[in-house]
């Protein structure tokens, strides 16, 4: 079984779809464009250097590097599925990895909330050490909720 709390995960270039949806469900998700790493060598000194599972759709990649999963499927939502059925917990518990950096989020317990968003005080928000970006529980959160309530 996979978890959020002891997996790290790297995601090669043809997994940008899984960022965010794995990010909110809680797992260290790190894209290496976001790194501006592209080069395969590259992302296997990031996976080594970082003990990272890394999830990709490249079969000659996933023979090179030996913590990696091989996908198959081409649509996001289809990849979870994937991903489910591998072993993976997906399920939204909290807030707690920022969907744009990765970053990780602490709760707002007062004081000014997001700019157009809800109150801290009155609906829980989060906010993301790294970026800045601040989180609360949302249509995107929902619809996400459904999807995975559906695979």
């Amino acid at each position: 079984m996979y978890s959020p709390k002891e997996t790290k995960l790297c995601l090669d270039v043809m997994l940008g779809g899984l960022r965010a949806p794995l990010r909110m469900i809680g797992y260290d998700t790190v894209y290496p464009l976001d790194r501006d790493l592209e080069a395969d060598k590259a992302v296997i000194e990031l996976c080594e250097r970082e003990n990272r599972l890394l999830l990709t759709r490249d079969r000659e990649l996933v023979e090179r590097v030996e913590r990696s999963i091989l996908l198959a499927e081409l649509e996001p939502i289809d990849q979870l599925g994937e991903l489910a059925a591998k072993g993976f917990s997906l399920s939204l518990a909290g807030r707690s990895r920022c969907s744009r950096c990765n970053g990780p989020l602490d709760r707002v317990e007062s004081g000014p909330g997001p700019a157009e968003g809800p109150d801290p005080s009155e609906e829980p928000v989060w906010q993301c050490r790294d970026c800045g970006q601040y989180y609360w529980h949302g249509s995107h959160w929902e619809n996400l909720a459904d999807r995975l309530e559906n695979l």
